[in-house]
Order: structure tokens, then C-alpha cells, then sequence
């Protein structure tokens, strides 16, 4: 409970502070007040768009949130939404006749497997070699920018379009939709069960147990007996499979097709997603949706005001993680 009030205080004071900067722009802090409470609760395709902002943060700051309890800083979420995707796409394409639930559940499981053996990767150097999963991970994203950008220009290329992006995939494979107007589909419901899942393994379960103890103390873990280098690799390849279901979003749910470069930093946002949650899998259910309200209501800032661009969005965002950065030293200092 405390670190939750810490964290709102985080929101809060980035909030106000985000409000004295565009009084300093010239824009009234109460235009923009109302612009962003309106661009979410004005109806309900407002909030749906919300939702859809929100789904993929939720996998991204999941799968940061599972690496970092397991004292891993996996900075690679980006490159294992990619090549989820990319699995993702080979299955809907490659079984074109399945029925709609075996469909839909293979997609979904090769868009974990996907991540999950691209972040494997990093886990397996880390543990069997001692190398910085920083560093491999950052690398990673590079090369599956270049796999994936390989496949959608070659193998799965769309024959009536110009564009970098995939064939369709057919309509056994399409998410069910709640709003004609946005976007919002069922992997919302896939994205909490994932964060119930999270949590449910984490904390009430021996392999959770190992993982955060692994994460809080290594010199205690090795005393204990625990597999610190299998442990390591399965964190990843669960951090990198959560991040790999963002395919299921935007596949299934939302362009069906593989767009080249569609993510636009879901993967490094999710990171800013996880800190304000503390590293919280229920906690990232909230932290996501307020990352999904601030991007969305960038959008009609940028449309509704003069001198507010929708880097606005990334300005509060910055403030608010500096604010939960700033907490969370002053707590371990004292």
C-alpha cells in the first residue's frame, strides 16, 4: 500500500509539473485538463481507444517486471514483440485451415514461443557465459529488425501492396472487436490473464520464489541450492514470451498483417511501465492504462491546442518516471 501511494504521488507531482510547463508555453493548465479528461472518459470508443493503448504496455511492462525479478534488466521487449510477431505470422499463414479456436490458440502460442526463445538468447549467454544482458539485448533488437524486415519483404510479402508488411491472414484468425469505431479486441482479456498468470507464478509458487530470490540475493540463492543458471534462462524466456504476445494485439486484433516498424518503442515504453509499478504484475494493469491515457490523449492535445505536440505525452511520462526514480533512492538510501 505504501508503494502505491508513492507511485500516485509520482503521478501526481509529474502531472502538476507537466500543468506549469504549458502555462509557460501559453496554454491554459485547465484546457489541457479537460482536453485529456475528455479525451478519455468523453464515450465510450474514447476509452476503447484507451484500452488498445493500453493492451501491448501491459505485455511490454510484464515482461520487463519478470526479468527484473530475477535481477535481469531486459532492455530487448522491442526485438521480442518483433520476431512474436514473425511467429505469429508464419502460423497464421502457414495453417490456413484450421477452425477459428485452434487458430487463434496456435497463434497465441507461437507469439510466446517466438519471444521466448529470442529473449532465451540473452538468458542463455548470461548464464553460460557471463555476458550483460543489456548489452545482448540491445543487439538482439538490431538483428530482429533485420529478420523480421527479411521475411515481410520476402516470404510473407503482401502481392497487392507496396508496402513493407505481410499478406493477410484469414479471418479465422481475427480477434473479436467490442467498438466498430476503435480498435479495442479481445487480447485485452489475454493481456490480464497474462498479468494474473505473472503473479500467480511469481509470488505463489517455489519457481517465483527461486527467481525473486535469485533477483534479491544471489550469494543466498547459490547457498540454497537453487539452478541459478536454469532459473536465469527460463525468466528470460518468460520476460521475452510476454513481450511476444504484442503480436497477438496487433495481428490478430488490430492490422492483421505484419507491418514493418509498427511498434514505435512499446518495448522501451514498457520499461517506463514496469518501473512505476514497482515491478507489480497487478500493479502493471494500472501503470499501463495511465501510459495508455497519456498516449491517447497526446494525440487530441496535439489536435485541440496551439502550442502542445504530442511529445507532450513523453514529457509526462519522462517527469512521472523521474518522480517514481527519485522515490524509490530516497527509500534506499534511508
Amino acid at each position: 500500500m505504501k508503494n502505491f501511494k508513492e507511485s500516485l504521488l509520482s503521478v501526481l507531482a509529474g502531472i502538476v509539473l507537466s500543468l506549469i510547463i504549458t502555462s509557460l508555453l501559453g496554454e491554459s493548465p485547465i484546457t489541457i485538463i479537460k482536453t485529456m479528461y475528455y479525451s478519455v472518459f468523453s464515450s465510450f470508443d474514447q476509452l476503447s481507444y484507451v484500452l488498445f493503448y493500453t493492451t501491448p504496455l501491459i505485455f511490454t511492462g510484464l515482461s520487463v517486471a519478470v526479468a527484473f525479478h530475477a535481477g535481469l534488466f531486459n532492455i530487448g521487449s522491442e526485438g521480442q514483440l518483433y520476431i512474436g510477431s514473425l511467429f505469429t505470422t508464419f502460423f497464421s499463414l502457414t495453417f490456413l485451415n484450421l477452425p477459428s479456436f485452434f487458430a487463434i490458440t496456435g497463434a497465441i502460442l507461437f507469439a510466446f514461443l517466438g519471444g521466448g526463445l529470442w529473449a532465451a538468447i540473452a538468458g542463455f549467454l548470461k548464464a553460460k557465459r557471463g555476458s550483460h544482458e543489456v548489452i545482448v539485448t540491445i543487439m538482439l533488437n538490431f538483428i530482429s529488425y533485420a529478420v523480421c524486415g527479411y521475411f515481410i519483404l520476402g516470404a510473407f510479402k503482401n502481392p497487392h501492396s507496396q508496402n513493407p508488411e505481410s499478406a493477410e491472414i484469414g479471418l479465422q484468425y481475427h480477434l473479436h472487436r467490442f467498438s466498430g469505431d476503435a480498435p479495442l479486441n479481445a487480447a485485452i482479456f489475454l493481456a490480464i490473464f497474462c498479468a494474473i498468470l505473472t503473479w500467480l507464478l511469481l509470488y505463489k509458487t517455489n519457481w517465483g520464489f527461486e527467481v525473486r530470490l535469485i533477483g534479491s540475493s544471489l550469494e543466498t540463492a547459490r547457498r540454497s541450492g537453487i539452478n541459478i543458471k536454469r532459473r536465469l534462462i527460463e525468466a528470460m524466456f518468460l520476460s521475452g514470451g510476454l513481450a511476444g504476445l504484442v503480436g497477438v494485439h496487433e495481428i490478430l486484433g488490430h492490422a492483421y498483417k505484419f507491418k514493418d516498424q509498427f511498434s514505435n518503442g512499446l518495448g522501451f515504453v514498457g520499461i517506463a511501465v514496469a518501473l512505476l509499478a514497482r515491478n507489480k504484475p497487478l500493479m502493471v494493469l494500472f501503470s499501463a492504462l495511465l501510459f495508455g491515457a497519456l498516449s491517447k490523449s497526446a494525440l487530441d492535445l496535439e489536435l485541440d491546442t496551439e502550442k502542445i505536440t504530442r511529445d507532450m505525452a513523453l514529457i509526462i511520462q519522462g517527469l512521472i518516471i523521474l518522480f517514481v526514480a527519485a522515490s524509490q533512492r530516497r527509500k534506499n538510501a534511508s
